[in-house]
């Protein structure tokens, strides 16, 4: 079944890929040559709609035809995380069509997160070392989701910078997330969501590979990115499955806002300051790029699948972030060199 899935979701997704590649030309919403990206031609900005169109499809068949969990609580969150995908994906269309300042951008991303807390997919509870499970007081439980959700979405989205990034990546996370829920807590029916959204990115990465012929786009990367947080939050764990195959991306973010505060600049102001830019600027292709994260993420994906200790997990988070901080501060001040 859970090839199935994959394989329904990718066919959709790469169907779906194609078709907003040729709207968006149709359209004219287009990149750009210039900028931050490196392309030649003007690229179609809608390909992330295929994306989450392959996913919707395959999950609301889920929904509608294939068991549910047993475990009924669970089924008003799957719910969410089909609403809320397809609510962030459209206010995404949104931006890509009309170039949405920042506050409305905000506010879409914040009323996703709502839908997500509306549907019962919050952080609950916490797991932590040397202590054990602990339930979460809803007045912080709110919050945390909130920021979560809307962390993950920018993450996704400041994640594509390259091409074959953001999508590569969130493949990854999907695949170790319907493997956790599968093989650690013994839900496949939860499980088959995740497949699905795994199998949507790489129908999309067919066309979005090096050299792209098509962009994600704040529709594709607002929906992959909810759908991400929402399925790392409604079975246990998975969170710190989450941290971990996402801690590049996640702490390059929260880098690159602390140092645009420092600097006294807007955090949502747009640069070649992230990781993937430096590493491409130092002379790095952008396959040798991607590829890169897609090992490393892949890697940190089994540590988090294989290590059953809370401590070690906790331990491995701390190493890597410390790795990605050393590496972060040592490629800046290079840059800054070079600029010298």
């Amino acid at each position: 079944m859970e090839f199935v899935v994959f394989a329904i979701a990718g066919t959709l997704s790469a169907l779906g890929t194609w078709l907003g590649m040729k709207l968006g030309e149709r359209w004219g919403v287009v990149q750009m040559p210039g900028g931050r990206r490196r392309h030649l031609r003007p690229v179609s900005r809608l390909g992330g709609l295929g994306l989450c169109a392959g996913f919707l499809l395959t999950g609301l068949g889920l929904y509608l035809f294939a068991p549910r969990p047993a475990d009924p609580n669970l089924h008003l969150p799957l719910a969410g995380v089909l609403a809320g995908t397809a609510f962030a994906a459209l206010g995404g269309l949104a931006d890509d069509r009309s170039e949405l300042p920042a506050g409305p951008q905000f506010a879409i991303q914040a009323a996703a997160a709502v839908i997500a807390i509306l549907t019962d997919i919050f952080i609950g509870e916490a797991t932590l070392p040397f202590i054990g499970k602990q339930t979460i007081p809803l007045l912080l439980a709110y919050p945390l989701t909130m920021v979560w959700v809307i962390g993950m979405m920018n993450t996704v989205n400041w994640l594509d910078g390259l091409d074959g990034l953001a999508a590569g990546v969130g493949a990854i996370a999907a695949l170790f997330f319907g493997l956790h829920s599968l093989l650690k807590l013994g839900q496949p029916e939860t499980a088959w969501y995740s497949f699905a959204l795994a199998g949507a990115c790489l129908g999309f990465l067919v066309f979005n590979f090096f050299p792209a012929r098509v962009f994600l786009g704040s529709a594709g990367a607002l929906g992959l990115g909810y759908a991400l947080a929402a399925l790392s939050i409604i079975a246990p764990a998975r969170v710190m499955t989450a941290l971990l195959v996402l801690l590049i991306p996640i702490a390059d973010v929260a880098f690159l806002i602390l140092d645009r505060w420092r600097q006294g600049r807007s955090p949502l102001q747009g640069d070649r300051g992230h990781l993937h830019f430096r590493l491409a600027d130092l002379g790095f292709s952008q396959r040798q790029i991607v590829l890169s994260y897609w090992l490393l993420c892949s890697v940190y994906g089994l540590a988090a699948l294989l290590i059953e200790s809370r401590e070690l997990k906790l331990a491995a988070f701390l190493g890597i972030a410390a790795l990605v901080t050393v590496a972060w501060w040592a490629l800046r001040r290079r840059a800054a060199g070079l600029k010298e």
